[in-house]
């Protein structure tokens, strides 16, 4: 099968479901975190872990013809 054949997405992608899960551990953790931290750690936290998909993403998009 040739990559022009091949319909899947980025969603398809080991690296991308793994990133999904590591940002769904550390939306876990997160919770667990103290209060205080709520608006440094854990937002800080919460944005670099969905950076990672959204990079993937980005990334597929760009190198990715149709």
């Amino acid at each position: 099968m040739s990559d022009q054949e091949y319909s899947g997405g980025f969603q398809d992608l080991i690296v991308w479901k793994e990133a999904r899960f590591f940002r769904e551990t550390i939306s876990a953790i997160c919770k667990t975190l103290p209060k205080e931290e709520q608006f440094r750690l854990v937002d800080q936290l919460r944005r670099a872990s969905r950076s990672i998909t959204a990079n993937i993403a980005e990334g597929y998009g760009r190198y990715h013809y149709q």
